[in-house]
């Protein structure tokens, strides 16, 4: 008792989803010559399995398929099993994740794939129930038919996989057709606002029924939108819908009331039952959405979200080395005791629950009003519970409330008789006990994993809201994950970034044996990290070292032949191809920022090829973009950026000196989608100096901190008050 029965080869790996599998009957490999040698000598087919921690398929079909010793059997005797942690391996997830969607219609995790021994697909699927239903096909059954299929028709399988894989190349193609120019984004702008404004939520704002995904890349390309058509109905709209559907989810059950942060998605059209997993790439995006949401409207309401995401991204995703943690878990153990986990266990309440832990009487409400019945009548909770049968097939949400604001604060108030602020102190209260009485239950499971890729997102969501609010301690956490890369993530003999690193024994940081290399995505993001962490810390050492990495990223996976960049290197044998991502989904894709980041890097390094370069991209997405820019909204977005150009910002003042800081929070208070901000601080041997030497020619006028905005190296007239700044920036 208390040993393991099984134990295979993904043991020593240190992704917390691969070492989930370690016990499992199946004699599980991971990705790597080992299992496809094995593959070769013993002439099997592989069965490729990829998941990631915290989706709550992948744990269903682990405990029903893949703990069965019988189901191990049958996996074992016909096929080498290869499992993936797809959050380290991008790269491979895409190129079979590209298959199952092209031959089943659809995609998702787990992800089920049969290879060739020579790594080609020929079968594929997602999620299977381990025994046939009257509506699907066993797992069993499959494992059963597809090693049939193997030994009686394997020239009919390899054939058919060659076939498969040459229409993979040729559908995965993404190429410059001729002497395309890039595409105006007069033409593509307004399409893609037309095509979301017809896909909006009037009344719960986002971009679709259910399920709804907080999608950043769609409100980011309506804030852009907005600032180069403020003065249209069109561009008002756009402000609208995107303020509209932030405030709804935050409203919503998808945001953590009690917790802080945000669940990954929202299962209904009104933001309100999620998959709780909590992921990393989301509380960064989202942060910077709520800060710029502010900037735009003025609105505080948007400025505490954000705080509320980096309290929560601090306290329970923060390593104490300074990079941030992946995700955590939806599923968890209801109570000590339990010994089945369930979806939300850790952020559902029974009413009952609620009323023990509220049962003060409310002063100047009336008589026998307590605590619970203003928090149940705010939070939408009600006595058997608040979610819809239809949204709990697996009945783990029965009689739980998931909360949700369901009144106006001003209208609570009014319904208890209450003052607004009374209402919101006793609120902040009900809150704090809530989240108290929360510490005391089992907690999900949090992926130690920390990502290049992820980690560059929350850099730039604590960097944004740092210089936005106003917030030292923001831009200081910023620069610690900065350091964190670089101490990490980062090899400076080859200039190269690594894809991941663990919290391993006593906490500290651990490597694998066979580091994995960074991928497009790892150099793209923390790239925009260090350009956004230089504007808020002002510090020319995080410049210098985006600008160095943009180079190592061109000459890693730049298509010379057909432009744009390849998600990952050249040289990967098992690797059977080079894909460039053509969906902004829940993260943007690395060519959409790239194109930013190339911009912001040429007007920092004065090096134009980089604004050749973001042309050559969006030429090479070209028709994607004309027909259907909705699918890739922030490379839409940065059409724009492209085609007016970005501004130079250039405050010449005393980094130290009061009236260069008023400048600089009157730059950071107005959000402007195409400007650039560096300080000349005087110092003709600094970074920016000798890059830059049009820089030596802005003096401070009558010696006060001053301010000049220049496009293409030529510079506006000097301006030393605000008020003026202001002006130049919104015109």
């Amino acid at each position: 008792p208390g040993l393991p029965r099984y134990t295979n080869r993904l043991i020593n790996e240190k992704s917390p989803y691969l070492l989930q599998h370690a016990h499992n009957p199946v004699d599980w490999y991971p990705w790597g010559p080992e299992a496809f040698e094995k593959a070769k000598k013993e002439n099997k087919p592989i069965f490729l399995s990829v998941g990631y921690s915290s989706c709550h398929w992948c744990h269903v079909m682990e405990e029903e398929s893949f703990r069965s010793k019988e189901i191990g059997e049958i996996m074992n005797e016909n096929f080498v099993c290869v499992k993936v942690d797809r959050e380290e391996r991008p790269d491979v997830d895409k190129v079979y994740m590209t298959f199952v969607q092209a031959t089943s219609g659809g995609g998702g995790w787990p992800m089920s794939v049969w290879l060739t021994p020579d790594l080609k697909p020929f079968a594929g699927g997602t999620y299977f129930p381990p025994e046939d239903s009257a509506h699907r096909v066993g797992f069993r059954t499959v494992l059963l038919r597809i090693a049939e299929q193997w030994r009686q028709n394997k020239d009919a399988l390899l054939e058919n996989s060659q076939k498969i894989l040459e229409a993979l190349l040729a559908l995965s193609q993404i190429r410059v057709q001729g002497q395309q120019s890039p595409p105006r984004s007069e033409e593509v702008m307004p399409t893609c606002f037309q095509q979301l404004s017809s896909s909006y939520d009037e009344d719960y704002g986002g971009f679709s029924e259910s399920p709804k995904f907080p999608t950043p890349v769609n409100l980011n390309f309506l804030f852009t939108y907005w600032a180069l058509h403020r003065t249209t109905p069109e561009g008002a709209r756009a402000l609208q819908m995107a303020l509209h559907t932030l405030k709804m989810m935050a409203h919503g059950g998808i945001h953590d009331h009690i917790g802080q942060g945000f669940h990954r998605y929202s299962t209904d059209q009104h933001w309100h039952v999620p998959h709780f997993e909590k992921m990393l790439y989301d509380q960064g995006q989202l942060a910077a959405a709520y800060t710029r949401a502010f900037q735009i409207s003025g609105d505080e309401f948007f400025a505490d979200v954000a705080r509320d995401i980096l309290l929560y991204v601090s306290r329970d995703l923060g390593d104490q080395s300074g990079g941030f943690y992946s995700a955590e878990d939806a599923d968890s153990y209801p109570t000590a005791a339990s010994s089945e986990k369930r979806e939300g266990a850790f952020c559902v309440w029974a009413a009952e629950e609620i009323r023990a832990l509220l049962p003060d009487p409310v002063e100047g409400a009336a008589e026998g009003t307590t605590l619970g019945d203003v928090f149940m009548h705010h939070y939408g909770v009600k006595e058997d519970g608040n979610v819809s049968p239809m949204k709990d097939p697996h009945k783990e949400l029965k009689g739980k409330n998931v909360l949700i604001v369901r009144s106006s604060p001003e209208l609570t108030a009014a319904r208890f008789g209450l003052e607004q602020e009374q209402l919101g102190a006793l609120l902040r209260e009900s809150r704090r006990r809530l989240r108290a009485a929360r510490a005391q239950r089992p907690r999900p499971h949090l992926d130690t994993k920390m990502l290049a890729s992820w980690n560059g997102l929350m850099i730039s969501g604590f960097a944004l809201a740092g210089a936005t609010l106003a917030k030292q301690e923001y831009v200081s956490r910023a620069a610690q994950a900065a350091g964190f890369l670089r101490r990490h993530l980062f090899d400076p003999a080859s200039g190269r970034l690594l894809r991941s690193c663990y919290r391993g024994e006593d906490n500290a940081v651990e490597q694998s044996a066979a580091p994995i290399q960074g991928f497009l995505e790892d150099y793209v993001f923390v790239i925009q990290a260090l350009f956004d962490l230089y504007e808020a810390s002002l510090d020319q050492g995080w410049l210098e070292w985006a600008l160095q990495l943009q180079h190592t990223q061109d000459k890693l996976f730049w298509d010379p032949k057909d432009f744009a960049y390849f998600s990952s290197e050249a040289g990967d044998s098992s690797l059977l191809l080079r894909l460039k991502d053509d969906q902004d989904g829940a993260e943007p894709t690395a060519n959409s920022v790239t194109v930013t980041n190339l911009l912001r890097a040429a007007c920092y390094s004065g090096h134009m090829e980089w604004v050749e370069k973001a042309g050559q991209i969006l030429a090479a997405f070209s028709e994607r973009l004309q027909k259907i820019p909705i699918a890739l909204p922030e490379m839409a977005r940065a059409t724009g950026v492209f085609h007016h150009s970005l501004k130079q910002v250039v405050i010449c003042g005393d980094p130290e000196g009061e009236d260069t800081k008023e400048m600089l929070r009157c730059v950071h208070s107005v959000f402007s989608p195409n400007k650039v901000l560096m300080l000349a601080d005087g110092d003709s041997a600094g970074f920016l100096y000798r890059r830059l030497p049009f820089l030596k020619s802005l003096e401070r006028k009558d010696g006060k901190a001053t301010a000049y905005l220049c496009s293409n190296f030529a510079c506006s007239l000097p301006v030393t008050s605000p008020r003026e700044l202001r002006g130049l920036l919104c015109p």
